[in-house]
């Protein structure tokens, strides 16, 4: 792990996204609330919050930290067919937030996949990026395009 103990606290703030891409049907079911494993939306927002809070059990070099935000958000994509994710995690820390909010990105997509695989099991999850970063040492960061 990297020593960050003498670097000062900042505010950190991190977003990532990611998409499943599915058939009509499953698309459907979801926005239809039709699952037999219950509502997606809901339990895929849970399941983002979750993973971005384990990160440091699941990524061996990430440092435990003390979030104090977390933001999930999913938008329909009824052309794709399928749904972007957002999360964006937040901190005052010594170090960033990019690996939580993308690890909470692919909790949540894992989530959907696995509460919809019965009606779809080709889905795509595509896309898992980083969105945006703020604060730290290497300043900020947003992705063009």
């Amino acid at each position: 792990m990297v020593d960050v103990g003498s670097k000062e606290p900042t505010r950190r703030i991190a977003v990532a996204s990611g998409m499943i891409k599915m058939s009509k049907e499953a698309y459907e079911a979801v926005v239809s609330n039709r699952t037999k494993k219950g509502p997606v939306f809901q339990t895929a927002v849970i399941a983002a919050i979750m993973g971005t809070k384990k990160t440091p059990e699941l990524i061996p070099m990430c440092h435990p930290l003390l979030l104090t935000g977390i933001d999930c958000d999913i938008e329909e994509l009824p052309n794709l067919p399928g749904f972007k994710l957002y999360v964006t995690a937040k901190l005052s820390g010594k170090t960033g937030v990019e690996m939580e909010a993308l690890t909470g990105v692919s909790i949540g997509l894992l989530t959907i996949y696995d509460m919809v695989k019965a009606i779809d099991k080709g889905m795509q999850i595509l896309n898992i990026q980083l969105e945006s970063k703020e604060g730290g040492k290497s300043g900020n960061y947003q992705r063009n395009g």
